[in-house]
């Protein structure tokens, strides 16, 4: 960047609220929509886990799918790190468009795809990649993303807009089940869903991610992005931050296996562990969800008043006492109040870290760096321990130690608990430069 060209810059005019909500609003509709994408594999896989692995056990069915979830999580780190610098070199928007393309070519891939008994291994090979290919996605989408918002946002109320982001998520996945619900309930028998009802949702979610791409074709360009100057790979940059990275993946750790635990795993635990009906677990976790979804701006909201380590904190204490007891009273829940209450006590507890996660990341690095140092640390920690968390829970379960995963999601919370301790308050810490 010239002299001259720095000089243009550094004279633009200054964003107005309304752009800045405009730009918000694009990035959270792409983001919602790729969530979407992303979930429904998890909503509908109890219908389509004997299309693409025939086996007579259901638990081995889950765990064949649940295995493919989590190798969908090992690419995550790759697309945050390739997307991510992607991102700090050629732009936000650009990474964004990118993201939202390969998760709807996913999302086709498996909604087209035919069954064992048409094409035998072929078709879980077809499910392996394009699960690949929307894990590259997700995994650039979520460090780039938590990027936009919180270089969109003012920053007096940061934690308020970035919190946006797991609105939207939470969004994408309750979008997903409400979809089955109406599945179930109004439109399909179960034996039609297990045929081919279950392909419904994927073809939907390629077409939404079309829109998607157009509604992000009309976003600005961040003022932090505009104004930094890259002058060496972000990769070899990021090297230089290694606090960061290392605070990233501890706060990480804890909070993203409890929120999969208690989203994404919760239709099959009710299902698989506490004997409900599918219709019933269905139900439940969308009802749960709505509610979880709200609580996340007011949370954001309460970290720009107080802070975001003292939410941070507290997820960390009331995740590390409560969460052996809440699962295994849930265990044994048979009621759908019982249930409810439950899940949505440990939603609570949860959004002292999903509120604000992304927020408080991408405040620990310079702009240069802020999409891959957000991205790819992130990344890393969520393969190893929240895209598993299906797979470890279904484990502990058919060796016959249900509960030890109870208490392996408390270690890992306790862990994270003392990152939180240790690390400063990013809200009057923060790298992100007012624009």
């Amino acid at each position: 960047m010239n002299s001259t060209t720095a000089g243009l810059i550094a004279r633009a005019p200054a964003m107005t609220a309304g752009q800045r909500l405009r730009s918000i609003f694009s990035g959270s509709i792409g983001n919602l929509v790729e969530w979407y994408d992303w979930y429904v594999y998890s909503a509908f896989s109890l219908y389509f886990a004997q299309v693409f692995f025939p086996a007579s056990d259901q638990t081995t069915q889950l765990l064949n799918t649940s295995g493919i979830f989590a190798v969908g999580f090992l690419m995550r780190p790759l697309g945050g790190w390739l997307l991510g610098t992607f991102a700090d070199r050629r732009g936000r928007k650009a990474a964004l468009l990118l993201s939202v393309f390969m998760m709807s070519l996913g999302s086709l891939i498996i909604g087209l795809s035919p069954g064992y008994a048409q094409i035998g291994v072929a078709a879980p090979i077809l499910l392996v990649l394009a699960r690949l290919l929307q894990g590259l996605s997700i995994g650039g989408e979520y460090g780039t993303s938590a990027t936009y918002l919180s270089e969109m946002a003012p920053r007096e109320s940061r934690g308020f807009w970035s919190s946006i982001q797991y609105v939207t998520l939470v969004a994408g996945q309750l979008i997903a089940l409400a979809l089955l619900v109406v599945l179930q309930h109004f439109v399909l028998s179960t034996q039609q869903l297990h045929d081919w009802g279950w392909r419904i949702p994927f073809l939907i979610g390629a077409l939404l991610a079309v829109i998607a791409v157009i509604i992000r074709r009309n976003m600005d360009e961040t003022a932090s992005f505009k104004k930094a100057r890259q002058l060496e790979s972000p990769l070899r940059t990021l090297m230089r931050h290694p606090r960061e990275v290392l605070t990233v993946i501890g706060l990480t750790m804890g909070g993203t296996l409890a929120f999969y635990t208690f989203t994404t795993y919760m239709q099959k635990f009710l299902v698989n562990s506490a004997g409900m009906s599918k219709a019933d677990a269905t139900s439940i976790s969308t009802a749960a969800l709505f509610v979880y979804a709200l609580l996340q701006p007011a949370f954001g909201a309460l970290s720009d008043r107080i802070g975001r380590r003292p939410l941070l904190i507290g997820f960390g204490v009331l995740g590390a006492l409560l969460t052996y007891p809440i699962l295994s009273t849930l265990k044994e829940a048979h009621d759908w109040w019982q249930a409810f209450g439950l899940i949505m006590a440990a939603l609570i507890i949860v959004s002292g870290y999903t509120s604000i996660n992304a927020v408080v990341k991408a405040e620990l690095f310079p702009t240069e760096i802020r999409a891959i140092g957000v991205g790819l640390p992130y990344a890393l920690a969520l393969s190893v321990f929240g895209g598993t968390a299906e797979y470890v829970a279904l484990w502990f379960k058919k060796i016959g130690h249900e509960d030890y995963f109870y208490w392996y999601v408390t270690a890992c919370i306790a862990c994270s608990l003392l990152v939180y301790i240790g690390m400063r308050d990013t809200r009057r810490h923060s790298r992100i430069v007012e624009d």
